[in-house]
């Protein structure tokens, strides 16, 4: 749930760049991938009895995507968290060689730690990225999140069987996303 102030400002950045036209932007996110995703309901006249069978110790990979209105730029899997001088290596490494994709005019950011650490500063210190302050706890209006549910429902009918597999899935279905979806 998002605070009256959390609103306000969303409210605010909507009304600020409710003229751009983000044909330069690049959006990013990232999101986590679990093995044997459970979404399945079931329902039972006495809760007390309900069964949950899920595999325990479920294993995850973390997924970094970007995009832009042209189409999929990027897509990196990790199986650790994210931190700052790794989030500084895949700008270098899977979002920089995009850059003959389109030409990097704006990049969307949070304020998250990542976003705004020492190393993430010091990269970006000779400009390398304008960057589009982005409201926090606004996913709603991040397009990649809904990629993200996309590819979930789309790995999750591919029923990876290992981490590999679902990593491997990951990168393919994010990859394949056609641009009018």
């Amino acid at each position: 749930m998002l605070t009256v102030d959390q609103k306000n400002r969303c409210i605010q950045w909507a009304k600020d760049h409710k003229d751009d036209d983000f044909i330069q932007t690049i959006f990013t996110d990232e999101s986590s991938f679990q093995l044997f995703r459970n979404t399945v309901c079931r329902w039972t006249k006495n809760p007390n009895n309900a069964l949950k069978l899920v595999p325990k110790n479920r294993q995850k990979v973390h997924a970094w995507g970007a995009i832009s209105m042209k189409g999929v730029l990027s897509c990196h899997t990790l199986r650790c968290n994210l931190s700052g001088p790794y989030y500084v290596h895949i700008l270098k490494n899977y979002l920089l060689p995009a850059d003959n994709f389109i030409e990097i005019v704006v990049y969307r950011t949070t304020m998250t730690p990542k976003h705004t650490s020492n190393i993430f500063q010091q990269f970006n210190d000779k400009d390398i990225l304008q960057l589009l302050e982005w409201p926090s706890n606004s996913p709603d209006v991040n397009p990649v999140e809904n990629l993200w549910s996309i590819v979930k429902c789309n790995i999750e009918k591919t029923k990876p069987s290992n981490i590999d597999e679902l990593e491997l899935f990951l990168a393919e279905k994010f990859k394949n996303i056609d641009i009018d979806t």
